[in-house]
């Protein structure tokens, strides 16, 4: 099972005021790992809020029962740099179904002729988004990544920062929101983990636990082959902001040079 495979986990839900774009759009721990040159990944990530927000807030829409449908695509450009790109849309009871927003990430990582002890990589994500969807029309994302595979145990660190380019929290800086997975092998093909996402508030000073967003997702990873990528995963809500129950989907497909696991 490649590090890839095991890492292309998670959520990433926000504060209602907080400079994350992508909310419950794009589900995603990142592993260090980029994309080998000439592969191309599409993902298609599927979210919905089982128990979500039920009223209008800073002037976006309730969550409540709101299907995220996410199309990434990801082309590995060089052994150590890629880039990736999102189209965002959402349907939600009362809400057509409607293309939300779109971003682009660049992504470079430390080469394996570094031989550092944890593998390393840094993306940059930039976009725009509807203000119904987001509290800010355009922001810009700063991921650090760190991961380490340990015989049957995978563990990644996303320190994320997050910052709104235009919109309510444009004059906040940047806000940092915590990602996090560890993640076991039980069997060939099954591999079970746990992930952690979290909003902090703006650098500069922590926000009060109740404005602060902590969410824990359990999910399952199925290894089906290097062209394939199959993760699911249950997340519950520990704070006011964050959804307080959610699913996911994410479904992915390789084509190109696929390496073998």
């Amino acid at each position: 099972m490649t590090r890839w495979f095991v890492a292309a986990l998670a959520l990433r839900c926000l504060l209602p005021a907080s400079a994350d774009a992508q909310e419950n759009y794009e589900i995603q721990v990142y592993g260090a790992e980029t994309m080998p040159v000439g592969t191309t990944m599409f993902e298609l990530h599927s979210n919905f809020a089982l128990e979500g927000r039920r009223g209008v807030e800073l002037g976006t829409l309730p969550t409540h029962h709101a299907l995220h449908e996410t199309l990434e695509i990801t082309h590995g450009f060089t052994p150590w740099f890629e880039i990736g790109t999102y189209l965002f849309t959402s349907a939600a009871p009362g809400q057509s179904w409607r293309v939300i927003g779109s971003h682009i990430r660049p992504r470079v990582r430390a080469p394996e002729s570094w031989n550092w002890p944890v593998g390393a990589s840094l993306s940059m994500e930039v976009g725009v988004q509807d203000r119904k969807y987001s509290t800010d029309t355009w922001s810009v994302e700063l991921r650090p990544i760190i991961d380490k595979q340990l015989g049957a145990w995978y563990v990644s660190l996303n320190p994320t920062l997050e910052h709104g380019l235009r919109g309510e929290t444009s004059a906040e800086g940047f806000e940092f929101a915590p990602n996090a997975v560890v993640n076991r092998d039980v069997t060939r093909k099954v591999n079970l983990g746990v992930e952690y996402y979290g909003g902090m508030g703006p650098i500069r000073g922590v926000a009060p636990r109740n404005q602060q967003a902590h969410q824990l997702f359990g999910v399952v990873n199925l290894d089906m082959g290097p062209e394939w990528e199959f993760n699911a995963g249950y997340g519950v809500g520990l704070t006011a902001p964050t959804e307080k129950r959610m699913i996911k989907v994410i479904f992915g497909r390789r084509v190109g040079s696929v390496r073998a696991p």
